[in-house]
């Protein structure tokens, strides 16, 4: 079975997909495309958060005109998603989109597969094939008694990857999502064992934003680790946003992506004298902010962790590997750098403390 290095390399405006150890984080705006200054509003909240590439629906031609002056005011890579009406792709292609979700299969005959390669290809716009559960045709379910197996999604990729083949392209990235998570791996598997075109990978479907969490950390976690995946979008019922910081924390936790800040926190007990809930949620919130993210990058730190602890047993001592944190007392916590304690703080300034700490360090 390859792995992410072992893939082609595909081109999605200024970046590259495929043939090597980054996995690109890509997510998916829920305004109507057509409501320009929304959608670009939303895309620069994505930028912000770490988005690399981004998809929008195209399920009409208003969508589509939307294109042009949605990518003037953007930085990164712009995917239409595409269903259908083979027409759509084309406008979008015409409009400077950097890459096409469809399925071929469902866009007509062969003559409307062709226009439709035949623009990708004078534009150099890839296509993603994106197959899922419920775009199975009726021939492969018939085949698999009605269900929906990892083989036919692989054979359905198959079929809509040859397609494109038959004209001669190749410029293609290749999804086979399920909601069902074993499925899920086992079909990108199977997938991986024939072909090398790269993957996007994804559990589609997933849920809200925490039971949607746990099953894509968990799929996309088992894939990654065992070297699939060459893009990757964690779907979520919700703000979009948090599809960007989950697939980090997928990332940074496999070791796939540093550079991040890591905070641990214990969950508490009945030896904790003060919120170190909301103080831990807080700390979170702000460091997960553009100014922080910038403030990483610049100091060129793989890591930086920090701890936010409820008491001295789970203090200085079990976190003494963290660059800085804190460990709760009574009314009181005390700040500690690499296990070393610094100072004490009142318990009303901890969070103010312990981000001011935090900065100067990154400076």
């Amino acid at each position: 079975m390859r792995k992410r290095e072992e893939t082609k390399k595909v081109k999605v405006g200024k970046i590259s997909i495929g043939h090597s150890k980054n996995v690109v984080i890509q997510s998916m705006c829920n305004t109507k495309t057509y409501d320009v200054k929304k959608t670009i509003s939303q895309i620069i909240s994505l930028e912000k958060a770490g988005c690399e590439v981004v998809r929008v629906s195209v399920p009409d031609e208003k969508s589509a005109f939307a294109i042009e002056a949605i990518k003037k005011e953007i930085h990164i890579p712009l995917v239409a998603d595409i269903h259908f009406d083979y027409r759509l792709a084309i406008m979008a292609a015409e409009r400077g989109i950097d890459k096409i979700r469809i399925n071929p299969g469902n866009i007509g005959d062969k003559e409307n597969i062709k226009k439709v390669v035949d623009i990708c290809k004078k534009k150099k716009v890839p296509i993603r094939v994106g197959v899922n559960s419920g775009s199975l045709s009726k021939k492969i379910l018939e085949k698999y008694n009605g269900k929906v197996t990892s083989k036919g999604l692989v054979e359905s990729a198959k079929e809509n990857i040859s397609l494109l083949e038959k004209y001669n392209f190749y410029d293609t990235i290749v999804s086979i999502k399920s909601s069902n998570v074993l499925t899920a791996i086992d079909a990108y598997k199977l997938f991986a064992k024939k072909f090398d075109y790269p993957l996007h990978i994804g559990i589609t479907e997933a849920g809200t934003v925490k039971s949607g969490n746990i099953k894509s950390s968990v799929g996309l976690g088992i894939l990654l680790y065992e070297g699939l995946g060459d893009t990757m979008r964690v779907s979520l019922t919700g703000d979009p946003v948090e599809e960007i910081y989950s697939a980090k924390k997928i990332l940074e936790s496999l070791d796939l992506r540093s550079g991040g800040i890591e905070i641990v926190s214990c969950p508490t007990c009945a030896r904790t004298n003060i919120n170190i809930i909301d103080i831990a949620d807080k700390i979170e919130k702000t460091l997960n902010e553009e100014k922080f993210e910038i403030l990483i990058k610049k100091s060129k730190r793989k890591k930086y962790k920090v701890a936010v602890m409820g008491c001295a047993v789970n203090g200085p001592g079990e976190a003494k590997e963290a660059d800085i944190g804190i460990a709760g007392g009574i009314k009181e916590a005390v700040l500690f750098k690499k296990g070393k304690i610094v100072k004490k703080v009142d318990e009303k300034n901890i969070t103010k403390v312990l981000l001011k700490e935090i900065e100067k360090d990154l400076m």
